[in-house]
């Protein structure tokens, strides 16, 4: 435990007696002084705003891309087509000039899931708008810091402790764009600047190459189907024999729906298909417990992620989930994941697909269902990477799905045995080594991105450590 007193004019943010705030002022920034660094206000050297306010109807066709403060993810921004209704029309944004943003602004959410922060680049996002729930922060010329190292500062734990302490509200947290013009952020020096900076951008790059391969997968195995599923249309009235329904014991109009139906349908009729519980081994994970949750702030070196439903961010496991645990819970629990293991969401929000690696030490919560081949699925020529990019396919994973999805009370809930009736195609060989090829570049990819970022955490860290 560490003591320090403040005097009562010392108290600042309307007095607020927040110790980490104090703690961060007094101790950790006095010391960094001590040694050379300079801190600057954020709001001296940038123009700091956040989105628009008005409620803009959204759709999740298309359009111009609409962010949610949730999608803003640590160093990424999230795409969740499960969840989210992605768009908004041209001529909405074009209208409300309030949501628009600029290449290299930092996003970072201030409302809800506070803090978490990413450098905006339409390269890989396309043009975007934001709501108010985000701010973005666009830097001076004079600006003795760049977009990359400021996302990057964001993240590291002083930043953390700060942002902590500037934060209002009781059940929704909020940042005010007052308070983030007030941020303390140190400058390093020059040479330590640019070296975080090209070590985000490199992390970055690898991400976004990433992003283009599986793109490039799904059209490879979209191609391979032999049909195009545009043509595959939603009957928005059907009938349903009773018969049927106490056949399948599936009293959701989910089941029945003619799209998922009739997709299922022409897919098997131009594939061979195998159901996933015939070719892969399932094995739900663990819960562990709210009172062994640990926040990033709070979390140690050892400590492991804890992966829930809402922490599979663009197909893959967050380097930063909302939640860690003690290594001692992780050993005792000792799930048997390994890399290339595909997980599957089951509760919640339901369909999302991510496949481990090697720089994911975490576990899994029982919210997800990991996937594993067996001797009939390799036999059949299957591999990881092509069962990971199947079901991230729509019409493949996320519609069969939907179809199986029951509410559980409030919760939507899909049980194990359904999930093993999902049918994947078997698409030639030619495809499968293809597909998979792209698969196991992006994700190697993503394991020098993820490892750029945990080398760059410990570094900053280093710099920055007052004592």
């Amino acid at each position: 435990m560490k003591q320090f007193t403040t005097s009562i004019n010392e108290l600042q943010f309307g007095s607020r007696l927040v110790p980490s705030f104090y703690y961060y002022a007094k101790i950790l920034k006095d010391e960094n002084v001590k040694k050379g660094i300079e801190y600057i206000k954020l709001g001296d050297y940038s123009i700091i705003s956040d989105g628009e306010h008005s409620a803009i109807p959204r759709n999740n066709i298309s359009g111009i891309r609409y962010l949610y403060g949730r999608n803003i993810k640590e160093g990424v921004i999230d795409f969740d087509p499960i969840s989210d209704d992605s768009y908004i029309y041209q001529y909405d944004y074009d209208n409300f000039k309030r949501c628009h943003i600029k290449e290299n602004d930092v996003l970072i959410a201030i409302y809800g899931t506070v803090g978490k922060s990413a450098v905006y680049k339409s390269s890989y996002v396309g043009v975007a708008g934001i709501p108010r729930h985000i701010a973005n922060i666009t830097l001076k010329a004079s600006a003795p810091i760049t977009p990359e190292y400021l996302s990057a500062f964001f993240r590291t734990k002083y930043g953390k402790w700060q942002m902590n302490s500037l934060m209002t509200g009781n059940i929704q947290q909020l940042l005010s764009l007052k308070n983030l013009r007030a941020f303390d952020v140190p400058v390093l020096l020059e040479a330590k600047v640019k070296e975080v900076t090209e070590r985000e951008k490199e992390a970055l790059k690898c991400e976004i190459k990433a992003q283009q391969l599986l793109s490039e997968a799904k059209q490879i195995f979209y191609d391979g189907l032999g049909f195009e599923v545009k043509t595959v249309k939603r009957n928005f009235t059907f009938s349903v024999l009773s018969k049927e329904m106490f056949e399948n014991n599936i009293w959701s109009t989910s089941f029945y729906d003619k799209l998922y139906v009739k997709m299922s349908d022409v897919i098997a009729k131009y594939n061979s298909v195998a159901t996933l519980g015939t070719v892969a081994a399932l094995k739900h994970g663990n819960e562990v417990g709210s009172d062994n949750y640990k926040s990033f702030s709070e979390k140690k070196t050892n400590d492991k992620a804890f992966i829930r439903t809402s922490d599979i961010v663009n197909n893959e496991l967050d380097l930063y989930p909302d939640y860690y645990v003690d290594e001692e819970v992780y050993q005792d629990i000792k799930q048997d994941i390994k890399p290339t293991d595909v997980v599957f969401t089951k509760d919640g929000k339901i369909g999302c697909v991510a496949m481990i690696t090697e720089a994911d030490n975490v576990i899994i919560s029982s919210g997800l269902e990991r996937l594993r081949l067996n001797a009939k699925g390799k036999k059949l020529g299957l591999t990881q990477e092509y069962l990971f990019l199947a079901l991230s396919i729509p019409e493949v994973g996320r519609y069969a799905a939907i179809r199986r999805t029951v509410i559980a009370s409030t919760i939507p809930h899909l049980r194990e045995e359904r999930l093993k009736e999902i049918e994947i195609p078997i698409e030639d060989k030619t495809h499968i080594e293809k597909i998979s090829k792209l698969v196991e570049d992006a994700f190697n990819l993503r394991i020098q991105r993820k490892k750029l970022i945990q080398e760059q955490d410990v570094k900053f860290q280093t710099y920055l450590e007052g004592w």
